[in-house]
């Protein structure tokens, strides 16, 4: 089933929205450079380890709420499909209209317990309820017609856990090494709100727009 996925256009153009969202900071990537700048490259990994997870377990509940609306009728899918690409709208106006967050002062080096951090980071990803609405926006933009919903959304929100768990674990190691540097980033950080609301809108009008044939 997901052979017809994988070698969907839709799939490529996923990969790619994907790859941009990913390397755009957002609150998850804040979060994971203050836990390094502030404890260092082992904590912060394992922050990313601890978002990852949480995130995949949004991605997965989104999933099962998209599987029983297409199930239950293609029309209130599609009404879903419409009202996740008006709240990706939603995302760019906000991603442009908020104000970029001021550089972080470094913390003093504690000793944190390893589970600890784990915990936070998951917590952090599993109770934001913003994570779940934008898995439910995103995912039906990239479901091939014809093909069982279930099994591509979940496939679909665990690459997009993977690839922003390499992309985070890049931050993280480039905030050990740099860390003075990346703490006074104000250039990109403006920067990256144009790229991330760009993706945003980008993926709104895909959805829109787009009107593919159902796969026999």
């Amino acid at each position: 089933m997901l052979d017809v996925l994988l070698h969907s256009p839709r799939f490529a153009a996923f990969l790619l929205a994907s790859g941009v969202l990913a390397l755009t900071p957002g609150p998850g990537v804040i979060y994971l450079l203050t836990q390094t700048l502030a404890h260092g490259r082992p904590l912060g990994l394992v922050s990313v380890v601890g978002i990852a997870l949480g995130s995949l377990a949004n991605a997965v509940l989104a999933s099962l709420g998209l599987a029983v609306v297409m199930a239950a009728s293609a029309a209130a899918f599609s009404l879903v499909k419409f009202a996740g690409a008006a709240y990706l709208v939603y995302l760019a106006i906000r991603t442009l209209s908020a104000r970029p967050d001021p550089p972080q002062a470094a913390a003093p080096v504690n000793e944190i317990p390893l589970r600890r951090v784990f915990r936070d980071g998951f917590l952090v990803a599993l109770l934001n309820p913003k994570t779940a609405l934008f898995f439910a926006a995103l995912l039906p933009q990239f479901i091939v017609p014809g093909v069982p919903p279930l099994p591509q959304t979940v496939f679909l929100g665990a690459a997009f856990v993977a690839i922003a768990m390499c992309t985070d674990t890049l931050y993280v190691c480039t905030a050990a090494a740099l860390a003075g540097r990346v703490r006074g980033s104000a250039r990109w950080r403006g920067v990256s709100r144009y790229v991330s609301a760009a993706t945003f809108l980008g993926l709104a009008a895909y959805a829109a727009l787009a009107h593919p044939r159902p796969v026999k």
